[in-house]
């Protein structure tokens, strides 16, 4: 099955950290957006990434359906709300560990 990784493009490098009450009822309903992906099982990997410099998000998403993964990403309150905007990409190659 196709993986996809999104990226979170924050509005500013410390955005994870400094959120303002606006912004954390926003990314509390782009977590909730995002819900029935992770209920199915399509979503391997979903949050905030830090580093010493910046913040940002990132899913990683098993899907045969690329345009409704797109449109998904799309209605993100996120993104409706102008607040960050997502970076799609398709894994071209890889591994996942078996449990």
């Amino acid at each position: 099955m196709p993986t996809f990784v999104l990226r979170l493009i924050a509005p500013r490098p410390n955005f994870a950290q400094t959120l303002t009450d606006s912004e954390q009822a926003i990314m509390n309903s782009h977590a909730a957006h995002w819900r029935p992906y992770l209920e199915r099982g399509d979503m391997v990997v979903f949050g905030p990434v830090l580093t010493d410099e910046d913040s940002y998000g990132i899913a990683v998403v098993e899907t045969d359906d690329e345009q409704a993964l797109r449109e998904f990403a799309a209605q993100d309150p996120v993104v409706t709300t102008r607040t960050a905007a997502f970076e799609l990409g398709r894994l071209a190659a890889g591994h996942v560990r078996v449990r």
